[in-house]
């Protein structure tokens, strides 16, 4: 590990006030730092290294970390753990230990008695919310690269994207029947998820239920309360952060919520993006009787953003794509890899963003998510399935020739190790599937939000 100048105390006690972690096969145990500092060493000792004493010091940084983005209620995960030991390693100059470290985990085979009953915890997501939708793939024999690819080979896709469409929309009616049976007392609903999860399509078709009920959902646009661009706080290379609540002036969206929810007009800021500019009083908003009012955002679970309204008249739900598919070497895809594909396609035809962008800029975003969101999961009043168990085959067919050129870019790049071994994990990711015609995917599926194509407008 000799790449660092950093100097590191010989013997720092870090106190952890987390004490358990979850195990990728849904056992809770006990905490110890010992087994990240060994992880350390040994991806040290494989490129040269030889300073145990290093390592410790990293694996303190790690803690560190972790004590920052976890509240003392939230079990972390060990996948989670080690996603931090790679950025701990990247971000103090440790980039072939880093390199060392992530080949190790992508390229190791669980070896475990029972893998394949087995499932992955991710993201303080319930075990048995990942049960139900794992046994549910099982059941649709696509749980599989190999038995998703059988049933494009056999022709009983369509058949899979129709049953896994009525999942969907039966999740749908199950949320909006909890607003529905508690109108009375349900006046904000907050919409929370990672990116590319699919809140937008979500909610729309949950408005569409309500408003069989008369019930309608009026959306407040918190980039609106943006403060100005030079008095957001700046990320650790110096850039403006966007990604963090203390970008967006908390103390006004309460006191705007308070009103709004006692029947006032309130007068609405209105932020210039392209000045970095805010403007108060800028529109009036007053919420009618049967209207509840609507917070999408990456921050609607952070208390501070909502603190000024009683919990009884919030109904908070969480949506991430919940993918309970394995690839050929029976890992099971990650999450947060399947939504960066969606931002890829997205961000490529509506935004006009270079794919090569969105996977350098990705742990930007999956920072965000783990100090925003994710330690405020146990707090929702309902978990939501965003991932449809088809959707793989058509991203490979709309992205799998970028990575190359992606791969080339970041290849020797030190600093961007992380993205190169992303974009090297989920180019292998797509190259396993079999493609099939887009035109089997419904006009109103959750899907089009991201490959195009939808009935609804974004």
């Amino acid at each position: 590990m000799a790449e660092t100048t950093g100097l590191f105390p010989e013997k720092e006690i870090i106190s952890f006030k987390l004490n358990k972690v979850i195990k990728r096969d849904g056992r809770i145990v006990a905490f110890n730092k010992d087994k990240i500092t060994d992880a350390i060493f040994r991806a040290a000792v494989e490129v040269g290294g030889s300073d145990r004493d290093i390592a410790d010091a990293l694996a303190n940084k790690v803690v560190a970390m972790m004590n920052q983005l976890y509240t003392p209620d939230v079990i972390p995960s060990v996948e989670e753990i080690q996603d931090l030991t790679e950025r701990v390693l990247s971000e103090n100059g440790h980039f072939t230990t880093a390199k060392a470290y992530i080949l190790y985990r992508a390229e190791h085979k669980r070896v475990r008695e029972g893998k394949d009953e087995k499932i992955v915890v991710q993201d303080n997501i319930p075990y048995k919310i990942l049960w139900k939708y794992f046994a549910w793939n099982v059941d649709h024999n696509c749980d599989t690269v190999e038995k998703l690819n059988e049933r494009v080979k056999n022709g009983t896709i369509g058949k899979l994207i129709e049953d896994a469409e009525t999942l969907y929309d039966e999740e749908i009616n199950k949320v909006a029947k909890r607003i529905i049976e508690n109108r009375d007392k349900i006046r904000l609903v907050i919409v929370a998820g990672p990116s590319s999860s699919g809140k937008t399509t979500t909610t729309t078709k949950i408005s569409e239920v309500l408003s069989k009920e008369k019930i309608s959902f009026v959306l407040l646009n918190l980039d609106n309360y943006f403060k100005d661009l030079e008095e957001h706080p700046k990320d650790e290379y110096g850039d403006y952060n966007f990604e963090t609540p203390q970008a967006l002036d908390l103390p006004l969206i309460n006191q705007h919520l308070f009103d709004l929810l006692k029947g006032k007009t309130v007068k609405m800021p209105y932020y210039d993006f392209k000045t970095g500019k805010r403007f108060l009083g800028r529109s009036e908003f007053k919420l009618e009787k049967n209207q509840i009012l609507l917070i999408d955002s990456l921050h609607g679970l952070y208390d501070e953003m909502t603190k000024s309204i009683p919990h009884n008249m919030k109904f908070k739900f969480y949506i991430e794509a919940i993918c309970q598919i394995r690839d050929k070497d029976g890992e099971f895809v990650r999450w947060s890899d399947l939504r960066m594909l969606r931002r890829m396609v997205r961000d490529s035809w509506h935004r006009a963003y270079n794919p090569m962008r969105t996977v350098g800029h990705w742990h930007y975003v999956r920072r965000a998510e783990m100090k925003f969101i994710v330690p405020f999961i146990n707090k929702v009043d309902y978990v939501f399935n965003g991932a449809m168990p088809y959707e793989l085959p058509l991203h490979r067919k709309k992205m799998l020739n970028q990575f190359p050129e992606i791969l080339k870019v970041y290849e020797d790049d030190p600093k961007k190790i992380d993205a190169y071994m992303r974009a090297k994990r989920v180019q292998k990711l797509l190259s396993e599937f079999v493609e099939f015609d887009e035109a089997l995917v419904p006009k109103n599926s959750l899907v089009r939000e991201f490959i195009g194509g939808s009935s609804y407008k974004y």
